[in-house]
């Protein structure tokens, strides 16, 4: 943990602090924190961060537009901390990206124990891989390299993404409950609910299907999960 690197986005400069300072308790030291749109994206585009934590109100930008800009870089744990508490603004969030969603006021050991979740849980996946392709009728994706070919057209898969469509791939035909990916992807320490696995499907619906709203090879199993099938249907 002390060779994590962490950004944090807050334009309240005493909740940044009191973040830093639940953080370097647990043993993070290297820590930057920023207080406009401006300067955190100038801080994501040169420099790399292992945990991003980043409020969606600034006072000259939407952190919705940060966590965009960060994971066209990396998969690295996206959290927003942040007063919009409605269902609508969580969906958002994790629809651009986000791997936690945490609202004001926040009660600091709860978010000193996901954030060791999710690092260990990112920290954890970085093991060695083989080269192995998975075709799909019209797409295919490339584990060593995250990168996704639908209808010819390349695309990188990053984050909870990439993991949810490798976990497929990897159990292609085989029915997924939603536990098991949980287990899988977030890990039996992270705090999630039915929402976030839902957004998640319908994102990777989005980068494989013909029409997301009609998926025809990664289906709905009613009451049990989900099922990417070995041909396309």
């Amino acid at each position: 943990m002390e060779e994590t690197n962490i950004l944090i986005v807050e334009d309240e400069l005493a909740i940044a602090e009191m973040v830093e300072i639940i953080l370097r308790k647990e043993n993070f030291r290297h820590i930057d924190i920023c207080e406009t749109y401006q300067k955190a994206s100038n801080y994501i585009s040169n420099m790399h961060y292992d945990l991003y934590i980043l409020d969606i109100m600034l006072p000259d930008g939407v952190g919705l537009d940060l966590a965009k800009q960060i994971r066209f870089k990396s998969d690295a744990p996206i959290f927003f901390l942040t007063a919009k508490e409605s269902d609508a603004d969580k969906i958002r969030g994790f629809m651009n990206g986000a791997d936690d969603y945490i609202t004001k006021p926040f009660n600091p050991l709860e978010l000193a124990a996901r954030v060791k979740a999710h690092m260990k849980r990112y920290t954890s996946s970085f093991k060695a891989s083989d080269e192995k392709v998975y075709k799909f009728g019209h797409f295919l994706l490339d584990k060593r390299s995250a990168e996704l070919t639908v209808n010819g057209e390349k695309s990188i898969v990053t984050g909870k993404l990439f993991h949810l469509l490798l976990l497929f791939c990897e159990n292609a035909g085989q029915i997924l409950s939603k536990e098991q990916i949980f287990l899988s992807i977030w890990g039996e320490d992270s705090y999630i609910d039915d929402n976030t696995i839902m957004v998640h499907i319908r994102r990777l619906r989005e980068k494989i299907e013909q029409n997301p709203s009609n998926p025809k090879q990664l289906i709905t199993i009613r009451g049990i999960g989900y099922k990417l099938l070995n041909e396309e249907k």
